[in-house]
């Protein structure tokens, strides 16, 4: 059974790393304010160039579940996100990415298991089918699933969507876990660690309304790289 403070309201911190997201912001944070699951919301600017940080002012202002911290010089999503699980009280982190490629109205939907006593970790799937789904780059899926099966191999686990940004875990769990990646990394770097740790992970499907290049999308294939080296260093040369 769950503790009591697990309970269907507040009971989520929502950790938001932020680079030049000025034009999305403002809609991000209002859509994770309106999701009664959330108890408080970490924002973390990383140097930010855009008028983000202006804007994520006047945001907090209006939002006292909202806390802001910034970085002076860029250093990345993993960092990013370093900063903000230290400073989480609720029981339960999710990642929110600040460009509503995935959609807030779905905490409760990724957080149930673990609601209901049945997983410490949940991880979205993009693959798993439900939701809407914007039709993209058929080669950033290639390389998706490619790096899912690798790191499935490297943790016996049976994933279907390693990357995906939606991850939630027990405040105990994340906070069990040093983040050695300041980059994208962060995403195979935390699926090794978490194997590891004989814990209960589910998966459930989610909705993915992702961006162009022209949009804003950041991620490309070098970072592809960097995910395969951490998937060796992570399960192969820590173990």
């Amino acid at each position: 059974m769950n503790p009591p403070e697990l309970q269907p309201a507040s009971s989520l911190a929502v950790v938001i790393p932020v680079f030049n997201e000025a034009a999305t912001i403002g809609n991000v944070v209002k859509a994770v304010a309106a999701q009664n699951l959330v108890r408080e919301i970490i924002i973390v600017d990383d140097a930010s160039n855009d008028g983000t940080w202006e804007a994520l002012q006047g945001l907090a202002a209006a939002e006292p579940r909202a806390r802001l911290f910034r970085h002076a010089v860029n250093r990345g999503k993993g960092a990013a996100l370093r900063t903000g699980f230290a400073q989480v009280t609720a029981p339960l982190v999710i990642v929110q990415d600040a460009d509503l490629e995935y959609d807030p109205s779905e905490y409760a939907l990724v957080c149930n298991p673990i609601l209901t006593g049945k997983a410490d970790v949940v991880f979205g799937s993009r693959f798993l089918g439900a939701g809407a789904h914007r039709v993209l780059y058929y080669w950033h899926s290639v390389g998706n699933r490619a790096l899912t099966l690798l790191s499935n191999m490297a943790t016996d686990l049976n994933l279907s969507d390693m990357e995906v940004g939606y991850k939630v875990f027990r405040r105990e769990v994340i906070k069990k876990i040093v983040i050695e990646e300041d980059r994208f990394g962060f995403e195979p770097e935390i699926v090794a660690k978490v194997s590891r740790m004989n814990l209960r992970i589910y998966e459930v499907p989610i909705s993915y309304y992702g961006r162009t290049y022209a949009e804003g999308k950041k991620i490309g294939w070098r970072d592809g790289f960097s995910a395969f080296r951490c998937i060796i260093k992570y399960n192969l040369l820590r173990r």
